[in-house]
This record gives structure tokens, C-alpha cells and sequence, in this order.
């Protein structure tokens, strides 16, 4: 009867200690009677291997609760990202995320994640990609999440034109119309930063005006130029894969601003939420720590630091996952709202047969967001821990 016991304890501790991939998540260590023999043996070994790896991990509460990582993200998963929907899991919990937040009343939003993980041509932060890879998959990713948001979130009209896809430029919303056709994808009113500013700095009652890049301007004119009796030669892209606007929108999907691109983007965020405060502003991978971070000297760029302090310092992060790494330690830093930031230490075990399988190890729970460089100091720390213990 003991034993019996014994087993259907520890067998509930597997179960509320491990997700469904075998992933331990503050699991503290224990010790085994003599009655838990009884046990079948694979059993026996899993639980004392498993609690020898990770006796280190400190249960800070509530642990059972917090989301886990999608699978297929890590250094050790390249087979595995290139085989599964990694971007579908994230838009998952993206859409939870933005619910809840929005639900909430939050009015400026931020998505930060790795677009290139997931798929045939799968890459990680130590794969070589280009911005325009990087921007492509943005486009992708958004133009699928637009229809997953919920009707509820767009106001009492539950009207999907009022949520606008805003593309960095007008190439960008056209190569969106040529390939995604689908029904479902048109329901949302596609436009760019340049439309949104002008139109909402004529219709919002803030007065702005577009905040035009050096470059763009010259190649406008030359469009013109050439453009002849038309008007456009169409240089910056077909002005009809763009909406027409008429109403204030309900919610803003901002695809990739400023980052890899012109500073000004960021510039025009800002316009386009003092234009119309009461829209969520939603940005997707906009790069929003390089600018929180000083990335840009307030002495050469006026006019973005000032941007920063009044507005994108506002942002919240309602889903982050960004990769962690020093001294051959890997991880992530990672919240989804409204749950706290976890730092998540991952690990590869190999088993007999040279299988690899990964271990998440959450090493820290907090909820303010903590600093960049402080996440990898505790995530080279736990690593080195984990080393000692098996040495």
C-alpha cells in the first residue's frame, strides 16, 4: 500500500513538474525511499536523473502557471526548427498576448521575436541573413496574425477594415498584394507609415505631417519626373496596392519601422499615435530596444531621441523572446503578457543512442523586465552551476 503511494506521488510530480516534451520547470531535488523501488525502473532513473540536472533551478512561485518556449527555438533544435511552425506558435501566443494586453487597456504594444527561426530555411542569431530577409519574414508573419486578432478588439463595429497593416514603404504593400490573395488576408486595410501620417495628420486633428527620408524624397521626384503624363513611374512602388482611408483605425500593426530602414520611420510612429491616441499601436519587431538602449546619439539624431523619451519608452512588451548567449551558455529572455519575464536557461542532453533532446530551466522570474547584460550574467552563472554539479 506505501508503495503504491509512493509511486502515484511521484507520478503526480512528473506530471505537474514536466510539460508534455519532457521539459523541467522548477523542479527542486528529492530523495527516494526505499518502498519507491517498487517503481518500474525507467521510472526510477528518469526521476533521479532529471532531479540531479536540475536540483539548481529556485522555485520562485507560481511557476506551474507561466508559459513554456515554443519548440524548435534553440541552438541545439536545427532539425527540429527546420520541421515544425515555429511561427505559428509564436503568433499563438502572440494573439493571447495582444488579447489580454488590449483587453487591459494598453494603447502601445510591443512584439519583439526571431522571424527567421522556424521552417525550410530556418536561421538562427548565428546564421548569416540581411535585412531584407529579415523584413520579409515580418511582412509574412503579420499578414498572417491580422486575421487571428479577435473581432473584439476592433471595436464595437467589430469592423476588420479598421485594422491597418502599416508596411516601412510602398514596395513593401505591393509585394503583400501580389502574394498573399487570399480572402481572409484583404480584410485588413493595407497602407504605409507615409498614408497613415498624412491621413491621420488631417483627419486625427494632430496637424503632422510625414517626416520624408532624404532618399525617398529624391527618388520621389525622379519617379515623377519620369512619370511623365501619369504622374508616377511607379519607382517607389504601385500607389494602387495601397487602401483608400476614410475612418479612424481601431488598431495599428506596425511591420518592421526603422529598423534596417530610415530613422524617420520611427519619427512617424509617434505622429501617427498623437494624431489618434485612443488606436493601439502594435509594434511588430520594430527594434524598439536599440532605441530605449541609446543605440542613437541624441547629438546626431535630435528629433528620435526626443521620440524616445516621450513615447516609445511607453511601449510594453506583451511578447518578448530574445536570445541570450555568452561563455557557450544559451537561453532566452521571455514574457508573455501578463505573465512575468522568465530568463530561461536551455541545455542539450544526449542520450545512449546520441539523441538530443533540450532542457528548458527557468532561472529567474520577475516582473519588471530585467536589464539585458544582468539576464546573461544569471544565465552564464546557472550554466556554470550546472557544469560544477555534474563535474
Amino acid at each position: 500500500m506505501k508503495a503504491d503511494l509512493c509511486a502515484s506521488i511521484l507520478a503526480f510530480l512528473v506530471a505537474t513538474c514536466f510539460d508534455g516534451r519532457g521539459t523541467s520547470i522548477y523542479v527542486t531535488s528529492f530523495s527516494c525511499s526505499s518502498n519507491c523501488r517498487s517503481l518500474p525502473f525507467s521510472l526510477r532513473r528518469t526521476l533521479v536523473y532529471r532531479s540531479k540536472r536540475t536540483e539548481m533551478a529556485t522555485a520562485v512561485g507560481g511557476s506551474d502557471s507561466l508559459t513554456s518556449l515554443p519548440r524548435g527555438i534553440s541552438v541545439y533544435e536545427k532539425s527540429l526548427s527546420k520541421s515544425v511552425d515555429v511561427q505559428a506558435a509564436i503568433r499563438s501566443l502572440a494573439k493571447g498576448a495582444l488579447g489580454s494586453a488590449s483587453r487591459d487597456g494598453l494603447k502601445l504594444m510591443e512584439l519583439e521575436f526571431p522571424p527567421l527561426v522556424g521552417g525550410d530555411e530556418s536561421k538562427s542569431q548565428f546564421d548569416d541573413f540581411d535585412n531584407i530577409q529579415e523584413l520579409d519574414r515580418n511582412k509574412n508573419w503579420v499578414i498572417q496574425f491580422a486575421p487571428t486578432i479577435p473581432s473584439d478588439l476592433l471595436g464595437e463595429a467589430n469592423d476588420r477594415s479598421k485594422l491597418w497593416l502599416i508596411f516601412p514603404d510602398l514596395k513593401e504593400c505591393e509585394i503583400a498584394r501580389i502574394e498573399w490573395q487570399g480572402a481572409r488576408y484583404k480584410e485588413s486595410t493595407y497602407t504605409t507609415i507615409e498614408e497613415a501620417t498624412n491621413f491621420l495628420g488631417r483627419s486625427g486633428g494632430g496637424g503632422s505631417k510625414y517626416d520624408a527620408p532624404w532618399g525617398a524624397n529624391l527618388v520621389g521626384g525622379l519617379s515623377k519626373l519620369l512619370g511623365g503624363e501619369k504622374g508616377d513611374a511607379g519607382l517607389l512602388g504601385d500607389q494602387s496596392a495601397v487602401d483608400s482611408l476614410t475612418e479612424i483605425p481601431s488598431m495599428n500593426l506596425f511591420i518592421q519601422p526603422g529598423n534596417g530602414g530610415p530613422v524617420e520611420d520611427w519619427i512617424n510612429c509617434e505622429k501617427i499615435y498623437d494624431s489618434s491616441p485612443n488606436t493601439a499601436q502594435v509594434v511588430v519587431n520594430g527594434a524598439l530596444d536599440k532605441l530605449r538602449g541609446g543605440y542613437y546619439p541624441a547629438v546626431f539624431f535630435p528629433k528620435l531621441a526626443a521620440s524616445v523619451d516621450r513615447y516609445f519608452k511607453k511601449f510594453q512588451s506583451v511578447l518578448y523572446l530574445k536570445p541570450l548567449t555568452d561563455k557557450g551558455a544559451y537561453g532566452w529572455l521571455f514574457r508573455v503578457y501578463p505573465e512575468p519575464w522568465q530568463v530561461i536557461l536551455q541545455y542539450a542532453n544526449i542520450d545512449d543512442k546520441d539523441s538530443i533532446s533540450v532542457e528548458n530551466i527557468v532561472i529567474s522570474v520577475s516582473e519588471t523586465r530585467p536589464d539585458y547584460n544582468k539576464a546573461v550574467a544569471m544565465l552564464v552563472a546557472a550554466d556554470a552551476e550546472r557544469d560544477a554539479k555534474q563535474n
